[in-house]
């Protein structure tokens, strides 16, 4: 049974619009010396960040949080935490930058990793908001977020229809 009851679709635009932001946000507090993205979530976020505050300097951390469950659905059951890929240093004057926190696992590792880096997410949930320094949009810990990058366009069933009446 999977933890989230609520599903929360994304537009490009509205990405878009909340990467902007927080780009604002961290503007007020640089200067930075560059960008550290999560992969893959951190990606988008970090390209726009890179645009919009003149940033030209980007590195990656890549970190596997999310496995298949039971059913085979990849998107939906938080596995081991497997770093593939690493940086150099302690972090600090760089922004680290994912899509989101959910639980806080990847969060508390890269801060780890990273204990003076600047992390900086658009969405944050209850249970990993205390371990992001700047967020945009707070979403309950029941809440699927749904990437543009992880969807198509196709029908949506009316909320009302999708509880049973």
């Amino acid at each position: 049974m999977t933890p989230y009851s609520k599903d929360f679709p994304v537009s490009w635009e509205e990405l878009h619009r909340n990467a902007r932001a927080l780009s604002w946000r961290l503007l007020e507090q640089g200067p930075w010396k560059g960008i550290i993205a999560i992969t893959r979530g951190g990606l988008v976020p970090a390209a726009i960040l890179c645009r919009e505050m003149d940033i030209r300097l980007i590195d990656t951390i890549c970190i596997v949080s999310y496995g298949a469950d039971e059913k085979g659905d990849a998107a939906m059951k938080q596995g081991e935490l497997n770093v593939l890929k690493g940086v150099e240093g302690d972090g600090e004057g760089f922004i680290l930058v994912d899509d989101l926190v959910d639980t806080g696992r990847t969060a508390a590792k890269v801060r780890e990793m990273l204990p003076k880096a600047h992390f900086a997410t658009i969405y944050a949930k209850p249970a990993g908001k205390p371990l992001v320094d700047t967020f945009i949009t707070e979403v309950s810990q029941d809440t699927w977020i749904r990437f543009p990058w992880d969807m198509e366009y196709t029908f949506s069933t009316p909320l009302a229809d999708r509880q049973g009446k």
